[in-house]
Parts: structure tokens; C-alpha cells; sequence
């Protein structure tokens, strides 16, 4: 047997030498092989449909050459496997504007992925939020594409610190859930380069080794065999030289994906497979197709595999061990936005006898919705018992939805009263049918394989997830709030949620009001500091929160066809002049900070932004400072401002921080449809940080 398994220290030269003896030794059938995925359908029905129970093998592997396979496993807030750390979703870590932090949980990923056998996450979620009734909203961090870019290149960044190859994804335009499969999104050549793009491009540029396509159409193409995305941007245009795999079952449906740039079909070889070797030999796809793709994932593998780990040795106790913990607390800490509050929060622990704590979602492991990136961490702190854990178990008074006539009576006998509301993965979250998800088992394709169809037999579930029918709380809740505000005393509303949530019924009734969305396993502990003044809230929400739905960009979540425009969030808001109720980067402290001193300067290819920031309040705090630049008038309609800049710091009481921040003037630019060319209006730009101006000519 030749062995062509990858060294430690191998060279790029070596790599590809290497690369190119496995390409002359193997045969079609064993290039084909590498570009799909194998084993999925079997070991899924073997762990009982329970997904991330086994390592799923995802591409590459040729045994007799000692070809290593790659092997998947899922991650937008943990790794989906085994009892992993449980992070806040990633919306709620896009809220803490903490590329540093986001950075380090990429690399907690990166080791409990390695040490639960896998190389290829699928962590890195940046579709960006177009409307909050999209179901996987948690999954990404919100709805700006700069602050899209920024975090999740850090993420990726992180995964790959322990030679773990991170995939982007969905490319592109995965804005909704439910019609995924077929939606067929109509999106100009300017809009998807400035709205729907960018964010791929950064974190591409950042070094994420491999990209996920996305199930959905672009322009009437199948994005998962759009030669214009595969081939023409990403690789043409951007020189991405990774591999491209689909989305899991239906991510392809003919064998010219392979043509378009498309490498590996995952699970299993569904459409590739004998489909591709015939066509191969019939003449309809070169050989040099299967020659490129195979070089794209052998190269990539042996890279990562060649390349020194930072740890000596990767144990499966290193898997939600103490210090990972720690960062899953800091990151609910830092990710809670403090929408509200008329001077109700802090609490003062010793003012505080009795404590109701109100809502069935209070008691709840409410960490994120049931799909792909559904983690099972070693245990959950609930709101009651994180707070019961603060306060004392006596000093805690419960009550629910299903009885406000008990709700009214405890309210009275106690001194605050937190209301817990929101959603769980029943209202939102990746969709899942009647009957469970459908993966493709009796599709008879996969008959052949053997595999039969699990779901035979089987009694059947109802549906959950899927996109939001509603963006306001569920029935009984509202009811609850009103309930503990007829006692008269302080009333704090906790909403768990994906994205946003309409308030307007209830808000005026609640004295404090904290997004915490899906806070992770040590959220409960988080919760408790946050409203007893341990630490001060600093989330920063990232997204708008509309007064009225009809604010928000149209929506069908059964849609077969629908238009993405130049406008939605922010922008959207700002263009027509309607005033939101929570604005995009709203988020209140327990501190005060004032601006000053904004400062805009040319360096080179980059605006240097400096501006003073200074702690005004009785207690140290984080702040997240933000720079939206307005573009000069143009010949093209363009958005009033967009965020190009932001930072997070820490200043204590009375302290005062010089905070530098730095624009790339190509990052200003528009793109010009009849040149196809990226250009940079000159003229006046005005940077905006802290409610201060600078302006600056270009």
C-alpha cells in the first residue's frame, strides 16, 4: 500500500507534490468518492436521528493511499456533539460586539472539535438578518454586513488556531427558513455585492479554509451549482482557493455543480457519485473538473493536517472543562442588552426579601432551537436557578401564565417581581416538518444505498421551528407582564428570543426590560449579576426593533419567489424617516458615557478615527463605541449611513479612554453596475461616533 498520509511540517511543496502523486495514482471512481460525503444516513439511524451523535465524514478520505477523510460536525453555539460548552446563540454574541471574545470561543470550538474527533465546522453563520421572522436568526449575528464580517471572521479565525478548517456559510442570501429548499431570491448584481456579500468576502479574506452553499435559488440558479457564486466571485474574484461543499441532502440537484464549482456533495453522493462518474465518461463534465475539486480538498486537508497544533495533546476532558465554562459566562455577561429601564435596575440585593420570578420559560433549558446546532452541554442555569443561586432559594416566589390570578397574589407579597418571556425552539429555529426532519431517507436514491427510511414506523412529532408566523410574545405573556404590574411593584421583563420582538403591547407596563436572547448554559448565573448591579449590562443590539411589522421589509415564508432590495434594517428605517422603537446598537449601562474629541484622518489607504470616551458614571463598565459613516451625494441612491468601525472597551468610574478606530476607504465604495467596478465617490464623508461628527473629504 503507498502511503500519501499528510507529516507534520510538511511544506507547501511537499503538500503539493503530494497532492498531485494521490491525483496520478487514484482512479475516477476514487476521485469521485473524495467529493462527497459517506456514512451519513447509517450512522444517523444507528444514534436514533439524534444529529452530532457520531463524527460525520464530509469529503476527501482514500484509504488505500492514506488519504485522510474530513469529518463535520455543527457549531454556531457549541459543538454539536457530545456534552459540549453551550455558548450564547450567535445573535446574542453579535450583541456583545467582542471580536476578541468571539475569537476566543472560536478557539474553545476549535479544541472540543478536535477532541471529539472532527475537523470541518460548520460554526461560522453570517446570513445576514433581512427580517426578524427568519427561524435560524440566532444562528448569525445580525443584520449589518460590516459587523457580520468583523465577527465572524474572528470566529473563524479562532476554530482554525487548533488546525480545525472552518466553513462560511450559507453563500448566499439565506435570509428564511422555511422555503429554504425552493425560494428563489431575486437580487440585483449591485445588491448582493453590497449587501449580501461583503461579509463572506471579509472573513474569506480572513483565511475561513471552506465554504457552505446555500439551499436556495439566486436569480433562478440553485446557489449550490451557480457557477456566478462558485466560480466567477468566489474563486475569479476573490482568489478563494478552499473548497466549496453543499448543505446537507438537498444543497444540489444535478452533476454540473461539479462545473460550477461546486467540490463536495455532503451527506452523501445523493446527486454525485455514479451520477458523476457516468457523466464523467459519457464526455458532459471534463476530467479536469474532478481533477480540480479533488486538488481543492486534498490541498486544504493536508494543510491543516500538516500544520503544528497549538496543544500537544487533545483529550476529550478538555470538553466543557472549567475555563471553558468561564467564557460561556463572560459571553452572556457581555452579550445581554438592557433595552429599557425607568430607574428600576440594578436591584439592591439587600432591599430585596422575596423575589417572584414569573414564567414558564424561567424554568426552563431554553438554549436555542432543536436543529443542526442544537448542543447538549453538561447542564443548563435556568433564570429561577440562577437567580435562586444569588438570592436564596427562600427568598424566591414563583408563578406562571396558567394561573394570573396566583400570579396577582405573589406579585403583591413580593418586592420585584422578573418576567420571563420569549420563544423557544417550538416558535423559531430550523424548521422541522411533522413527523421530523426529513433528511432524504426515502428518497430512492438513498433506498438504493440500503438505508431504507427511519421514519417508517415511527409515530409522528409536530412541527417546530421554522420562521416566526409573529413577532410579538406568545399568547399569555403579555397577560403575565400586566399581571405583575398590577402589584405596583418593579417589574423586569427577560425576553429570550432570536431577534426582535415586537413590545409595544406591554412595554409601558415593565420598568426594566433585558434581551438576553438564548444566554447558553451558564445564562441563568449571568442573569443574576446583570440585575443585581455585579456587573452592568453592555449588549448592544444588532438589529432594529420596529414599533410596527409593517416597518420591516415584506416577508412570506412560504414565498416561491421574493425580491432582496438595497434596504432593510437601519438603512430601511433611516430612508423612510420611521422612527424605530429600538434602534440598531441600543443598549443601556449602568454607567454613563460621554463623547468627545471625534477625529477623522487620511492614512494611506485607511480614515483613522479617534475619539475620547469618558466614564461618567459611579461604576466601570464596557462600551461599545460604533462609527457610521454618511457618503457624499451621489449619482446612484445609497444608504444614509453605514456602520464601518466599532470597538469594545472597558472604562472604569470616572476613567476616560482614547479609543482608535480605522476604516478602510475601500470599504466606502459602491459598486457600479454598468462598469462593474468598485467605485469611491469623492467628495465630503461624514464620520459619526457618540453622537459626535467629523467629517472628512476623499
Amino acid at each position: 500500500m503507498t502511503d500519501l498520509a499528510p507529516r507534520k511540517g510538511m511544506t507547501a511543496s511537499e503538500i503539493s507534490q503530494t497532492v498531485e502523486a494521490i491525483l496520478a495514482d487514484a482512479n475516477l471512481d476514487e476521485k469521485v468518492a473524495m467529493m462527497s460525503g459517506q456514512g451519513f444516513f447509517a450512522l444517523y439511524a444507528q444514534s436514533q436521528r439524534r444529529w452530532g451523535s457520531d463524527p460525520y465524514r464530509a469529503g476527501g478520505g482514500l484509504e488505500r493511499l492514506g488519504v485522510p477523510a474530513l469529518y463535520f460536525t455543527d457549531g454556531p453555539r457549541g459543538v454539536a456533539r457530545g456534552n459540549s460548552t453551550c455558548f450564547p446563540c450567535t445573535m446574542a454574541r453579535g450583541a456583545s460586539f467582542d471580536v476578541d471574545l468571539e475569537r476566543r470561543i472560536g478557539e474553545i470550538m476549535g479544541i472540543e472539535t478536535r477532541a471529539q474527533g472532527c475537523t470541518l465546522s460548520g460554526a461560522v453563520c453570517v446570513n445576514l438578518l433581512r427580517h426578524p421572522a427568519w427561524g435560524r436568526a440566532q444562528e448569525t449575528y445580525g443584520e449589518d454586513p460590516h459587523h457580520l464580517g468583523e465577527m465572524g471572521a474572528a470566529l473563524a479565525i479562532g476554530i482554525q488556531t487548533h488546525n480545525v478548517i472552518a466553513t462560511v456559510k450559507h453563500f448566499a442570501l439565506n435570509s428564511m427558513e422555511n422555503a429554504r429548499f425552493k425560494v428563489n431570491v431575486l437580487c440585483d448584481d449591485r445588491v448582493m455585492r453590497e449587501v449580501y456579500l461583503p461579509h463572506f468576502k471579509h472573513i474569506i479574506d480572513a483565511g475561513c479554509a471552506s465554504v457552505m452553499s446555500a439551499y436556495n435559488k439566486w436569480n433562478g440558479a440553485f446557489c449550490g451549482q451557480s457557477r456566478a457564486l462558485l466560480t466567477d466571485i468566489l474563486r475569479h474574484e476573490w482568489g478563494f482557493a478552499g473548497f466549496v461543499h453543499s448543505d446537507w441532502v438537498f444543497g444540489l440537484h444535478k452533476v454540473h455543480a461539479a462545473a460550477a464549482g461546486l467540490d463536495v456533495e455532503n451527506p452523501e453522493p445523493r446527486v454525485f457519485g455514479a451520477n458523476l462518474v457516468a457523466a464523467v465518461e459519457a464526455g458532459h463534465v471534463e476530467p479536469s473538473v474532478i481533477d480540480t475539486a479533488c486538488r481543492r480538498i486534498l490541498t486544504t486537508t493536508y494543510r491543516f493536517a500538516a500544520a503544528e497544533d497549538p496543544l500537544s495533546d487533545y483529550s476529550v476532558d478538555m470538553v466543557a472543562q472549567a475555563s471553558h465554562r468561564a467564557v460561556a459566562h463572560e459571553a452572556a455577561l457581555k452579550s445581554a442588552v438592557l433595552l429599557k429601564n425607568d430607574q428600576t435596575l440594578p436591584l439592591a440585593r439587600d432591599r430585596i426579601d422575596r423575589l417572584g420570578v414569573f414564567g414558564k420559560l424561567a424554568v426552563l433549558a431554553n438554549i436555542g432551537d432543536n436543529g443542526s446546532s442544537r448542543v447538549r452541554p453538561p447542564y443548563v442555569i435556568t433564570a429561577l436557578q440562577g437567580l435562586s443561586d444569588f438570592l436564596g432559594a427562600d427568598r424566591i416566589l414563583t408563578a406562571d401564565e396558567d394561573d394570573l390570578a396566583v400570579a396577582r397574589r405573589v406579585a403583591a407579597d413580593a418586592d420585584a417581581v422578573v418576567v420571563v418571556v420569549g420563544y423557544t425552539a417550538a416558535h423559531e429555529g430550523e424548521y422541522i416538518p411533522e413527523g421530523g426532519i426529513d433528511l432524504g431517507q426515502g428518497a430512492p436514491q438513498v433506498e438504493a444505498l440500503g438505508m431504507g427510511s427511519p421514519a417508517a414506523g415511527r409515530k409522528k412529532r409536530p412541527s417546530i421551528g421554522g420562521d416566526r408566523a409573529r413577532l410579538r410574545i406568545p399568547d399569555g405573556q403579555a397577560e403575565l407582564i400586566a399581571a405583575a404590574a398590577e402589584s405596583g411593584k418593579p417589574v423586569i421583563v427577560v425576553v429570550v428570543a432570536g431577534s426582535a420582538v415586537i413590545v409595544e403591547e406591554w412595554i409601558d407596563r415593565a420598568g426594566a426590560v433585558v434581551q438576553t436572547f438564548y444566554s447558553g448554559m451558564e445564562g441563568g448565573a449571568a442573569l443574576a449579576k446583570l440585575v443585581f448591579g455585579d456587573v452592568s449590562p453592555s449588549g448592544r443590539l444588532p438589529f432594529t426593533v420596529a414599533q410596527r411589522e409593517e416597518d420591516y421589509p415584506f416577508f412570506d415564508r412560504d414565498a416561491d419567489e421574493i425580491e432582496y432590495g438595497l434596504f432593510h434594517g437601519y438603512s430601511l428605517f433611516d430612508r423612510d424617516g420611521v422612527e424605530p422603537r429600538f434602534a440598531f446598537g441600543h443598549g443601556l449601562s449602568y454607567a454613563r458615557f460621554g463623547y468627545r474629541a471625534l477625529k477623522a484622518t487620511r492614512v494611506g489607504d485607511e480614515i483613522a478615527v479617534q475619539v475620547s470616551v469618558r466614564n461618567e458614571g459611579a461604576m466601570g463598565a464596557d462600551e461599545v463605541v460604533m462609527a457610521f459613516v454618511a457618503p457624499p451625494p451621489s449619482p446612484v441612491e445609497r444608504q444614509k449611513r453605514l456602520l464601518k468601525a466599532f470597538a469594545r472597551v472597558h472604562i472604569p468610574a470616572a476613567g476616560q479612554q482614547a479609543v482608535r478606530l480605522s476604516i478602510k476607504i475601500a470599504d466606502l465604495a459602491r459598486w457600479c453596475a454598468r462598469t462593474r467596478r468598485w467605485i469611491v465617490d469623492p467628495g465630503a464623508y461624514r464620520i459619526e461616533a457618540g453622537g459626535r461628527t467629523a467629517v472628512i473629504e476623499l
